[in-house]
């Protein structure tokens, strides 16, 4: 930053200690205002989140060994594409998860397709853009989507197309995911599953304390149509692929 005549201005020194009296009244318009009007009517949708461990250790082990054969020629694979891959292999035997409600109509659209909204952080806001039949593609090809649609959205030149019909949606904050995290459902659709971060805990295995790497998953689904037992057992669904990564490759 340079002040007036060019020069390198020199940071404000604050007075520790010292009173601060400044106000600063910032108008929410544009998009920030679109994503404020969205969120409000999201949330006037009944919540309830579930939240569950998961043992990532083979997981990540596995991901390690990809990264490091087919990371120069496919790209490096980060944990979403796995969980992109659980979700299409769940949702045939929990198809309500997988859907969007009109409560207007008072209807429920089930979809056989799996169009993975990926929530994103932008300059303009929190954007979604979504990677269409999620089914029909392999780990680095739900990567390199992801990665082409966050740049398009990051950059602003996402289309309103890839800014729209998800029909289940992924939020992760990466690096700073946290323990626990209430996530907000994308309306109109009625699941979101939250990703935190992996952390290395001690755990007990056959009678002996070993370090393993754990993951929580905190997902909300819209408590008007999606049943707390089916949404328990949805989550307990990816769970399992998560643990057990060999079954992703299994139909």
């Amino acid at each position: 930053m340079r002040d007036a005549a060019g020069g390198v201005a020199k940071p404000a020194i604050v007075q520790r200690y010292a009173e601060r009296d400044g106000q600063h009244a910032i108008p929410v318009i544009g998009m920030r205002r679109q994503i404020a009007q969205h969120m409000q009517a999201s949330l006037r949708i009944p919540h309830f989140t579930y939240v569950e461990e998961v043992d990532v250790t083979e997981l990540e082990e596995l991901r390690a060994k990809l990264n490091e054969r087919f990371a120069a020629t496919r790209g490096r694979l980060t944990v979403l594409p796995f969980l992109m891959r659980a979700i299409v292999l769940a949702v045939p035997a929990f198809p309500q998860m997988n859907a969007r409600f009109d409560d207007e109509k008072g209807i429920v659209t089930r979809f056989e397709g799996v169009h993975l909204g990926i929530a994103t952080q932008t300059n303009a806001g929190l954007m979604v853009p979504v990677v269409r039949h999620a089914e029909a593609r392999d780990l680095w090809g739900c990567a390199s989507e992801v990665g082409r649609l966050a740049e398009a959205a990051r950059a602003g030149k996402a289309t309103r197309d890839e800014l729209s019909g998800s029909t289940i949606t992924i939020t992760s904050l990466g690096p700073l995911g946290g323990i626990v995290t209430t996530p907000v459902i994308n309306a109109p659709e009625v699941a979101i599953i939250g990703v935190n971060r992996i952390v290395e805990r001690p755990m007990m295995r056959a009678g002996a304390v070993v370090p393993r790497r754990l993951m929580n998953l905190s997902s909300s689904f819209d408590h008007r149509v999606i049943d707390g037992q089916h949404a328990a057992e949805f989550v307990q669904a990816l769970r399992g692929y998560l643990e057990c990564a060999a079954l992703l490759f299994v139909e």
